[in-house]
């Protein structure tokens, strides 16, 4: 069993990382190498050290002989720009997510048709995909039978690569699969330049003793998921046979993740009774229509059917997230939020 990750050492690529590592099978199969495939490759890094992994850095339409150098059994493509970076940057956004990922499936292809094993391809796609159209609004309650209608350059290139992944599978040049992440909160580390990354930084940075600013109205609702859920999410599409039944993957939709639908304020208000005063104070409320504008495209409430359906279920409370990041990254978390959000452990 080889394993590619695409943005192997990102945030999420980690995640999935070492998550398998830890596990070492994948689908039952002994993992023979795990190849970690990103630009940016950290000058130290436990999960590089491990025996089972392998790394490619450089430009991904670059490196497709290097990781197709021996069979692909799995593909997981985490990699692409964000949101924010994408709506600046119409070519970045075309090129990094579009083009990058028909390459990958052309690789793909190339191996199936040359007698290789069939690729389980999986590729990451986002809520982002959905969106609130004048002559189509979006109903209440969201399913994978929803319309997409993006209304920023990253859902539409995300839709148009689910497409892509659809019709490869659909020829028979690979086994794909789609999963459908909502936003994921709360992310350690740096902000970055997607559009939702204020749904970590107004809990993470006031965590860390840090100011946060808070970019929408706090009634907002947003549709929400951990790291845990998560990476969960993403290996139990990975591993799901198909199939018509509790376990299986039916049909050649996207899988829409778990979500746990929360306001703004709500969160604001999570980060106030766990961490103390003092921390929430932390965050400013600072109107941006550009990024309000996105994040408000994006559906809040969705039918979690399907996912249930392989076993998914959402965050029971963003104090449960909170709880998670608490416990994860207790490095990350000030001595003066310490004594509140140490209330909130099991």
């Amino acid at each position: 069993m080889r394993i590619v990750i695409t943005g192997g050492f990102g945030f999420l690529g980690r995640k999935v990382a070492d998550a398998l590592l830890k596990r070492r099978t994948l689908c039952g199969t002994p993992i023979d190498q795990l190849v970690l495939a990103d630009r940016f490759v950290p000058a130290e890094s436990t999960v590089a050290a491990d025996p089972l992994v392998d790394v490619v850095q450089g430009d991904l339409g670059e490196r497709l002989e290097q990781i197709f150098a021996r069979p692909v059994d799995v593909l997981i493509h985490l990699a692409s720009a964000v949101s924010s970076e994408c709506e600046a940057d119409f070519d970045l956004g075309m090129s990094a997510n579009l083009d990058t990922t028909r390459a990958l499936l052309d690789a793909a292809r190339a191996q199936t048709a040359a007698g290789g094993p069939m690729p389980r391809v999986v590729f990451s796609s986002s809520v982002a995909v959905y969106g609130s159209d004048a002559a189509l609004p979006l109903p209440p309650v969201v399913s994978e039978s929803t319309l997409p209608t993006p209304q920023s350059s990253y859902g539409t290139q995300k839709r148009v690569c689910e497409q892509l992944v659809a019709e490869y599978t659909r020829r028979g040049f690979v086994d794909g699969r789609v999963a459908r992440l909502m936003t994921v909160s709360v992310r350690p580390g740096k902000p970055n330049a997607a559009a939702s990354g204020f749904l970590s930084g107004i809990i993470r940075e006031p965590l860390s003793g840090l100011p946060a600013t808070c970019p929408v109205s706090p009634g907002l609702r947003v549709a929400l998921a951990s790291p845990r859920r998560t990476v969960e999410g993403i290996l139990a599409i990975t591993e799901a046979e198909r199939g018509s039944g509790p376990g299986l993957l039916t049909g050649g939709l996207p899988v829409n993740l778990p979500a746990l639908t929360v306001t703004v304020a709500e969160m604001l208000d999570t980060l106030r009774r766990v961490a103390g005063d003092a921390v929430a104070d932390l965050v400013t409320l600072a109107p941006d229509p550009a990024v309000e504008a996105i994040v408000g495209s994006w559906p809040a409430a969705f039918d979690n059917a399907r996912a249930a359906a392989l076993g998914l279920r959402p965050d029971e409370s963003f104090e449960s997230v909170v709880r998670a990041y608490v416990e994860d990254h207790p490095e990350a978390v000030t001595a003066a939020a310490l004594p509140a959000a140490g209330a909130i452990r099991p």
